[in-house]
């Protein structure tokens, strides 16, 4: 009882900031049933499913974020939601320049 007390305190002491790490490290380690929807103007031109998550790509000698996201997720060719036969999981980037894009949890 004391142990869940502690932890209730100092989830509460936590910045807005801390909880919000702290609820993507869960999140990370749960997963999610993500997609990320990208628009050339208001025409939707490729989606991808089933992605746990996206990750900003950081610099290998400088530790700064770059200016793109990237992550793993089925390529929905038919945009019906669905990983049907004959679409593959693969790698994406998305320029934070070049794409307007929309990630959000699968509602099905």
């Amino acid at each position: 009882m004391f142990a869940g007390a502690t932890a209730i305190f100092l989830l509460a002491s936590c910045t807005q900031e801390q909880q919000n790490k702290i609820s993507r490290d869960i999140q990370n380690w749960t997963g999610t049933n993500g997609v990320v929807e990208i628009y050339a103007g208001e025409k939707l031109v490729r989606r991808f499913i089933k992605i746990d998550k996206l990750s900003t790509a950081m610099g290998t000698d400088d530790n700064k974020p770059r200016p793109y996201r990237f992550g793993y997720g089925v390529l929905d060719e038919n945009l019906n939601f669905i990983a049907d036969a004959g679409e593959k999981k693969v790698y994406f980037e998305i320029s934070d320049y070049a794409s307007n894009y929309v990630f959000f949890e699968n509602p099905r």
